[in-house]
Parts: C-alpha cells; sequence; structure tokens
C-alpha cells in the first residue's frame, strides 16, 4: 500500500474555488479502481491549510491516477489556487518491524 499527504496552502480569496475543485477531484479519484481511501482534512493551526491523505492499493494506482482526466484538470488549476508550492510525502504502507 502507498500513503500520501499532500499539502497544500491556499490563497484566502481562491478557497472556495478550491474547495469546489476539491470536491470533483476526490469524488472521481474515490470511484478508480487502485483507491483505497482519499480524504480532503483542513489543519487545525492555519486557516487555508489543506492535506489529502491518500491511500492506494500500489505504485501503479498512483501512475494511473496522476495521468487520469480529473488529477490533471485539477493541477492545471491549482496554480490559481496555492499560496505556496505543494508539499509531498509519500510512505510505503508497510509496517515496520522492530
Amino acid at each position: 500500500m502507498i500513503i500520501i499527504h499532500a499539502t497544500l496552502t491556499v490563497k484566502p480569496e481562491q478557497e472556495q474555488a478550491f474547495l469546489e475543485a476539491a470536491k470533483v477531484l476526490v469524488a472521481a479519484t474515490r470511484a478508480e479502481e487502485g483507491n483505497i481511501s482519499y480524504e480532503l482534512m483542513k489543519a487545525t493551526e492555519k486557516e487555508q491549510q489543506y492535506t489529502m491523505v491518500e491511500l492506494w492499493k500500489d505504485v501503479e494506482a498512483t501512475t494511473i491516477h496522476n495521468t487520469s482526466a480529473h488529477f490533471t484538470a485539477f493541477v492545471q488549476r491549482a496554480q490559481a489556487f496555492l499560496a505556496a508550492p505543494m508539499d509531498l510525502r509519500v510512505f510505503n504502507g508497510e509496517q515496520v518491524n522492530y
């Protein structure tokens, strides 16, 4: 399993447009075969900061998602929404044995 945390800081005046675009993205992404979970979370400490918490079956599923029409359309629009570069963190979903 692959876990992704994509943190986005949104311009205050673009927050509503961002949320509308994210709603479309989330709905379409959840319908993808390799998607396990796709949730948009709002930060408690920073007003316009959101994190997309994603769970994927495998790396191939993320590759398919990254080339999908709904994701590429969102990415093209995202530049107008963002106040800072996106912070992307990718994790291997296997438990660490220690």
